[in-house]
Parts: C-alpha cells; sequence; structure tokens
C-alpha cells in the first residue's frame, strides 16, 4: 500500500498540521476567519452536548429551523456529530438549500479539531467520513470558490481515512485513482489492493470492480477468473438499485456470460469458503 498503518498517532497528527497549513478556513461566506467561532444562544441549551441532542431530536421532527439552531450552537462549541450533521444537510440539500462551501467548511472543522486522545466511537465515525468528504471536493473542486481541484491533496485525504480509520470508501476512492491515473501514476495493481481491503468490508462497488479486475486480469494482475467471478457475485447479490447498481448488475452479467461452468463451479466453492471463515 501507499502507506503503512503502523504508527497511526504519528500520521494523523503529522497530517493534521500539514492540512491546517494548506488549506484555509473558510467561513461560510465563502471568506476566510478563525474556526470554530462560536456563536451564543442563551437560555436555548443547557451545554453543547444537550444542543446536539435537542437537534438531533429536531431533524427528526423536519423541524429545520430549530435543527440549524441547535446543531449550529453544538458545532460552535465542538460537537463534531453535529458538524457532520449539517455538512451532510448542506452537501445534500437535505431540508437546506445546497451549498458546498458550508459543507467544506464544517468537515475541515471536523478533522482540524480532533484530538487522537479522543475516544468516542462518534467522533472517530465523524472524522473519518470527513477525511473522506473533503477528499472529494478537492479531487473536483468547488466552483466559484477557493477550494480548487487538487488531486494530491485528494488522495492524502483519502490515505488517512483509509490506513489510520481503515475507511471502505476511502480504500475504494484510492482503488478509482490508481485505476484512472488521476494524480497518481495508473497501477492497476495497487487499486487491486485497495479494492481488496474494501471488499472485504462489504462495499459492494469495490467487489464489483475487484471481480472485474481479477475476471480479466492483465496489466500486471494476474487472472484469477473464479475470484473474480465470487466477487461479483457478492457485488451483485448487494446491487438492490437497478439504476443506481445497473453497472454492478451489468459487470456481473457479462463475466457470468463469458464464464465456463468450470469457473462458476470454483466461484461457488470460494463464496462457500468465505462464509464458512466469516461465520
Amino acid at each position: 500500500m501507499s502507506m503503512r498503518i503502523s504508527d497511526r498517532a504519528a500520521v494523523v497528527g503529522t497530517f493534521v498540521v500539514g492540512l491546517c497549513m494548506s488549506l484555509p478556513a473558510f467561513a461560510l461566506d465563502g471568506s476566510t476567519t478563525p474556526a470554530n467561532k462560536p456563536f451564543a444562544l442563551p437560555g436555548h441549551f443547557r451545554n453543547n452536548e444537550d444542543a446536539l441532542q435537542q437537534g438531533l431530536k429536531a431533524d427528526q421532527a423536519g423541524d429545520v429551523p430549530f435543527t440549524l439552531k441547535a446543531l449550529g450552537y453544538a458545532a460552535a462549541h465542538g460537537q463534531s456529530i453535529a458538524r457532520w450533521k449539517l455538512a451532510h444537510m448542506y452537501a445534500d440539500g437535505e431540508g437546506v438549500d445546497r451549498d458546498d462551501l458550508k459543507a467544506f467548511h464544517y468537515y475541515r472543522d471536523i478533522i482540524t479539531s480532533y484530538r487522537q486522545s479522543d475516544n468516542d466511537g462518534r467522533d472517530r465515525a465523524a472524522v473519518s467520513s470527513a477525511y473522506v468528504a473533503l477528499g472529494a471536493y478537492l479531487l473536483r473542486g468547488i466552483p466559484g470558490t477557493n477550494v480548487k481541484r487538487d488531486p494530491h491533496m485528494a488522495m492524502r485525504m483519502f490515505q488517512v481515512a483509509a490506513t489510520v480509520f481503515r475507511n471502505p470508501d476511502a480504500q475504494y476512492n484510492l482503488a478509482q485513482m490508481f485505476l484512472n491515473g488521476e494524480g497518481v501514476a495508473h497501477d492497476p495493481r495497487q487499486a487491486a489492493g485497495w479494492l481488496s481491503l474494501a471488499a472485504a468490508k462489504n462495499h459492494c462497488a469495490a467487489q464489483a470492480l475487484l471481480g472485474r479486475i481479477l475476471f480479466n486480469g492483465g496489466h500486471d494482475v494476474v487472472r484469477q477468473r473464479a475470484k473474480g467471478l465470487m466477487w461479483l457475485m457478492l457485488a451483485r447479490k448487494g446491487a438492490v438499485d437497478p439504476v443506481k447498481d445497473g453497472w454492478i448488475i451489468a459487470l456481473y452479467n457479462k463475466a457470468m456470460a463469458a464464464a465456463s461452468d468450470d469457473d462458476r463451479q470454483a466461484a461457488l466453492a470460494y463464496l462457500s469458503d468465505r462464509k464458512h471463515h466469516i461465520n
């Protein structure tokens, strides 16, 4: 792999320092401002945890104005989950106008405020997801802002999420970069390695791409038709949306049509063996 997994604390610490130096502290209006500038809503919340919980309940109830106030207060006072939820809302236009720069701002604050001593599993999940989201933004840039396309920084984001947090989405994204030669030299073997890690975590898209690579072989990747077919079988099982997952279904159908009876039987044997080891 491109980055050792040993000494994870040092990796994250070094990266966050570099990140803080590399990325401007974008404010919600697109200007620059000190990160985590607080705002107060006295009388509404006992503390930031109370604000977080009230915000999440308001979100479930569909009360967007109060959700934004409560989560905004919690986010400004250090709650990573509040920052992640707000980022997600602005990134997807969930109850608010879509605003990728605001989403970027909240994701950035999540990772720059993270400390290795934080033991809250919720925070680690938010940090891991934030690295992936920032990597995706940097891979394409945000038009009309000073968040420019930067594949090399995107790869650094994905590397930390993939190795330190073992995030399967980041592992899949790294594989895509190696397959496309985007920000890095074209390297199908590296791609297959990252896909293997994500596929083992039941990442459906990773299973499909790994299956295709192994089934076809070539480009320094040894052809393993039965193993490739096994991964495509697993991916097809997880492909439940005929529109979104249409490409996975097409890969599976193409491989099944090209496979011999021996390939299919060997793939089923691999599949049975994998289920046995998991159980």
